[in-house]
């Protein structure tokens, strides 16, 4: 029961803190600029809806893509701690111009609908969430709690959900409260705390990589 709290709480900050709902929002208003209440509402339940199912696709599929693929697990740490790492670089050092999404409203007025992209994939739920929720599963799988460690996970990616729900329909109001700077603050905290994450992970990755071959020996602890 302990190690499905624990399990609880660490994927539901680093997924809280990939997502970063209050970057998200900036991005959020500046793709619905000029819109009312009603748009920006069905935009945030549609986004999170779709993060939400590709969280749950990778839950219950991620360790079967990886097996057809042959991709061990310890790679899979490897690569998601670098981009995580890279991810809380970026968090840490925004570059003013460098954006994920396009400005303005152009894509809306074409018609395309931003709910998928670029809400949901990438800003909700990236490589770095891929590579969080495969890990985490794949890890739950070798422990002896598979039916609690599996309820904690979907307790997390729901609690998650719910708060950048929550972030993007008060978005305008969380904005007006806390203003850029403090978001901007905020951002860069979160991206030193993402970055520590990423780089636990590829410690545990190439320590579980060396055991594999039976270079070092004993089991990694915390993984």
């Amino acid at each position: 029961m302990r190690s499905s709290v624990t399990l609880f709480i660490s994927l539901f900050t680093t997924l809280l803190a990939i997502i970063n709902p209050l970057e998200a929002i900036t991005v959020f208003l500046n793709l619905l600029q000029g819109r009312d209440e009603k748009e920006y509402r069905r935009v945030a339940r549609q986004s999170c809806l779709y993060a939400t199912i590709l969280m749950f696709f990778f839950m219950l599929f991620g360790t079967l893509l990886l097996r057809l693929f042959g991709v061990p697990l310890s790679m899979v740490r490897i690569v998601g701690g670098i981009i995580l790492t890279r991810i809380g670089f970026e968090l840490f050092t925004p570059s003013p111009s460098g954006s994920l999404v396009p400005s303005g409203s152009s894509d809306l007025e074409s018609g395309a609908d931003i709910a998928f992209i670029p809400l949901a994939m990438p800003i909700m739920f990236g490589p770095g969430g891929i590579a969080t929720i495969i890990s985490m599963v794949a890890t739950v799988k070798q422990s002896g709690e598979v039916v609690e460690s599996f309820v904690a996970i979907c307790l997390a990616i729901a609690a998650t959900m719910g708060i950048t729900y929550l972030s993007l329909v008060y978005a305008r109001k969380i904005l007006n409260k806390i203003g850029p700077k403090g978001i901007d603050a905020t951002t860069r905290i979160t991206g030193f705390f993402v970055s520590a994450m990423g780089m636990g992970l590829i410690c545990n990755g190439v320590v579980e990589f060396l055991q594999s071959y039976g270079i070092v020996a004993g089991r990694v602890t915390g993984s």
